[in-house]
């Protein structure tokens, strides 16, 4: 038997086979995690979300368009979420993508909003500037790899004409008459440039009756949609208008099994 030492009074216990070190995130059995972060960019890997945004300008203004669903993961988990926000009297803006980042965005737009009515100083928010600056926001974010996981659509009157934009997650931005994001931007794209292009001056009434057709098609083609959606409206006389919740039966009769299979005996 070893002859005990002083020394030993003072050592402490070795860390158990493969276990922490102080200081140090511990490698859970499955997972990879790099010791030197400090946590994990939950932004990375959205969880609750919104679809697709449609917009299109017409004669006297902008309209745009979003369902009122929040899928968490693929479950149609929130119904009665807004995803079209009223800016100002000539702002509306439309979000896709993460929900949690679209509400982090929003509550900066109220407070800046809010700064602007207590300065009043005549001077308010315009399109333009809107877009300009939710494109510097998300190019920043995309540079610290921690990215707001959005698509946006800002649509406005500004200087007594129409105009709408869009930014995604990495900063792209550009503008545009006829904007889709999500899902909306293969299936509802092609519906909104054909109509737009064989009628530039379209009716009020005409580009809603547009906007329900597409939203129709991605009821029934994008598995993340949902038959009720809000219509935000922009025109230079009313200013900013939100309709909605408007239902979307969609158009079933096109079904393959709409009736019975009859076989031959």
């Amino acid at each position: 038997m070893a002859a005990f030492q002083k020394s030993d009074m003072f050592s402490p216990a070795p860390f158990w086979h493969n276990g922490p070190a102080p200081g140090a995130i511990y490698n859970f059995p499955g997972r990879l995690i790099n010791a030197e972060l400090s946590g994990i960019q939950r932004s990375q890997s959205p969880v609750t979300t919104g679809t697709s945004v449609v917009g299109i300008q017409f004669k006297d203004g902008v309209m745009i368009a979003a369902d009122i669903l929040a899928s968490y993961g693929s479950l149609a988990r929130y119904r009665s979420v807004k995803r079209v926000m009223k800016v100002n009297s000539n702002i509306v803006l439309g979000a896709g993508g993460d929900y949690a980042d679209f509400q982090y965005i929003e509550n900066i737009i109220k407070q800046k909003i809010l700064e602007e009515n207590c300065l009043d100083d005549g001077f308010t928010l315009k399109p333009k500037s809107l877009h300009c600056w939710l494109t510097r926001v998300l190019y920043n974010q995309r540079s610290k790899f921690n990215p707001l996981w959005n698509n946006f659509i800002i649509a406005g009157i500004e200087d007594g004409k129409p105009f709408m934009g869009t930014v995604d997650k990495l900063g792209t931005a550009y503008v545009d008459p006829v904007i889709a994001t999500g899902y909306g931007s293969y299936m509802a794209t092609p519906l909104l440039r054909k109509a737009w292009e064989a009628n530039k001056e379209m009716t009020e009434k005409e580009a809603a009756a547009l906007l329900h057709k597409c939203m129709e098609v991605l009821y029934m083609r994008d598995a993340r949609s949902f038959p009720k959606y809000e219509l935000g409206i922009i025109t230079k006389e009313r200013g900013v208008e939100i309709r909605g919740p408007i239902d979307n039966k969609g158009f079933w009769e096109v079904a393959t099994m709409d009736k019975p299979i009859e076989y031959e005996s």
